[in-house]
């Protein structure tokens, strides 16, 4: 049990790290990486759950759609482009292969759908 605490606890440093760094550079998205910090937080310890709550990076990028108010627009177009970006690599890479391609794409409409139509835009 103790070990899996562990586990989930770096997992979280890890996701946070890499959020971290797309919370700076433009393609790489942080909303995601701290979504599963958040996730991994909460298995490992109440008290590392409440400490990456009071950070700044989770304040500024995840509170508010965390309580169910939305993102800003400049948050949902940095996500899709990201993720655009990031999919689109592997569609290339993919030229043999016809059903990743079409599961890929399925898979990116969504996302983009989800992201359009499900999340709330918010005035920052």
């Amino acid at each position: 049990m103790k070990i899996t605490k562990i586990l989930w606890a770096a997992a979280g440093f890890v996701l946070t790290g890499i959020g971290a760094v797309g919370a700076v550079v433009p393609m790489l998205p942080c909303v995601v990486f701290l979504l599963g910090a958040a996730f991994c937080f909460a298995r490992s310890s109440q008290k590392l759950n409440d400490w990456f709550i009071g950070t700044n990076l989770y304040k500024k990028n995840l509170e508010s759609y965390v309580k169910g108010r939305g993102m800003t627009r400049k948050t949902k177009i940095v996500i899709m482009i990201s993720v655009t970006l990031t999919m689109s690599i592997g569609f290339v890479m993919m030229h043999q292969v016809p059903v990743g391609r079409i599961i890929l794409a399925i898979v990116w409409a969504f996302h983009i759908l989800y992201f359009s139509f499900r999340v709330k835009t918010i005035k920052e």
